[in-house]
């Protein structure tokens, strides 16, 4: 038989929940052919076969937490005959216990040493694991680790708080404002109860793992992390809009891909990025780490959530690049086939709304970025030239900054340098 083993999805990820088999019991599958969807803290992705063969048993159901390399499924080979596990680690993953009403079972690879708590200078966790113990001010030397030989995973922060586990007197949380629900680590509680919300004829249904992610994520940027403040320029787009034009049958026709508005902000914002670094900056704890790369990430609106991946040395590449990059990533963000790494290591992002119409907005920052940009709706606006009314083509750019590292006067020469880009369009398209 063939072990079907949950893949390590990249070196932060411990642990998977499986969201659909695309393969039943019985079922033919040929190599390479997506076998089941899973979905982590960072990204939901298709798990494609390594083997041909008979799919004979599915030993995670639906909805089950895995921790990487335990087995989920077994199938037999196309020819019938008996093959070595996929995996030398790999083991069967113990049958869940049954669920709680409000979350999934847990499937976890058997660890080869019995968990113990992870002592101090030997704590084996992920990045994400750890930025979560220090913004909630946990010491992981008092937490239990259950993933494989001890190794701290999110779930088992949360098992503390849950139990009372206190944090760090030094490291405490700021106190939420008044009628805020707070979690027992300090935290903001992302999800407080709200009873009175059923009435009437409903039903209910769970947040998916990808949601969960999302809403934590935001919760912890907005309300227990960084102070937000947004600032709005209009930018007078006529400009982009005439070199687009004027481009887009012959790049269509060079590049088998549509030229759209959004590498031109893309470069627009590279440029001022590299003239005003802090923008491209995060904070860790007291320390400002300044990044030379520029790693623009890009929110893509799903059916199903958001992700935002990241375009690596933005400032390197034309337009032409930037919208290839733009179309690949969308594209396969879209089909489930992004990476984790290619959703990490942003400086700095971009939400556009615009696409959606919406003309401005604030978001929200998506941390460890210390400022993103959202793009509104192009419209056609009369405005004042040289002392005229005339119809151009505007934009309302939206920068939202934390404030604890960015002030409103740096964010305004950040805008207005963009502004001057695309106002001032000079660059080739083609």
């Amino acid at each position: 038989m063939i072990d079907v083993v949950m893949p390590q999805m990249g070196e932060s990820i411990v642990e998977g929940t499986i969201t659909k088999w695309l393969k039943q019991v019985g079922d033919k599958v040929e190599k390479d052919e997506a076998l089941f969807e899973i979905s982590t803290d960072k990204v939901d992705s298709e798990v494609p076969a390594e083997h041909a063969g008979i799919l004979k048993e599915i030993l995670a159901e639906e909805g089950t937490v895995v921790a990487i390399r335990a087995i989920v499924a077994r199938m037999e080979a196309a020819d019938g005959s008996s093959t070595p596990a996929a995996a030398a680690q790999a083991q069967p993953a113990a049958a869940p216990a049954a669920p709680a009403p409000a979350a999934p079972a847990v499937v976890a690879a058997p660890a080869t040493a019995a968990p113990t708590s992870a002592a101090a200078g030997s704590v084996r966790s992920s990045p994400l694991v750890k930025r979560m113990a220090r913004e909630m001010g946990i010491d992981l030397g008092q937490v239990t680790g259950t993933g494989q030989g001890g190794r701290i995973s999110k779930k088992d922060i949360e098992a503390f708080t849950a139990g009372g586990g206190a944090a760090k007197p030094a490291a405490a949380a700021p106190s939420a404002p008044a009628g805020r629900p707070v979690t027992p680590a300090g935290g903001y509680d992302p999800f407080p109860a709200a009873p009175d919300s059923r009435f009437g004829d409903y039903y209910v249904e769970p947040l998916s793992t990808m949601r969960k992610a999302i809403a934590e994520h935001m919760v912890r940027s907005m309300h227990h992390t960084a102070p937000h403040v947004s600032m709005i320029h209009q930018i007078d787009c006529t400009p982009i809009v005439k070199a687009r034009a004027a481009a887009k049958d012959k790049f269509l026709q060079q590049n088998g891909t549509k030229l759209t508005f959004m590498p031109f902000f893309l470069k627009a914002a590279a440029i001022a990025l590299k003239e005003y670094p802090t923008v491209n900056a995060s904070l860790d704890g007291s320390d400002v780490v300044m990044h030379r790369d520029i790693n623009i990430g890009m929110a893509v609106a799903l059916d199903w959530g958001l992700m935002v991946p990241v375009i690596k040395q933005a400032d390197g590449l034309s337009v032409i690049g930037l919208q290839k990059a733009v179309n690949d990533l969308a594209d396969r963000a879209r089909k489930k086939q992004l990476k984790p790494d290619e959703l990490a290591q942003s400086t700095f992002s971009i939400s556009n709304y615009g696409g959606y119409g919406s003309i401005f907005g604030t978001p929200a920052i998506n941390q460890p970025n210390s400022c993103l940009l959202g793009l509104g709706a192009l419209h056609k606006a009369p405005i004042v030239v040289d002392d005229a009314i005339a119809i151009r083509t505007i934009c309302y750019a939206t920068l939202t900054i934390d404030h604890r590292l960015v002030d409103g006067a740096l964010a305004a020469m950040f805008l207005e340098k963009m502004r001057s880009v695309i106002e001032n369009w000079s660059e080739s398209v083609l």
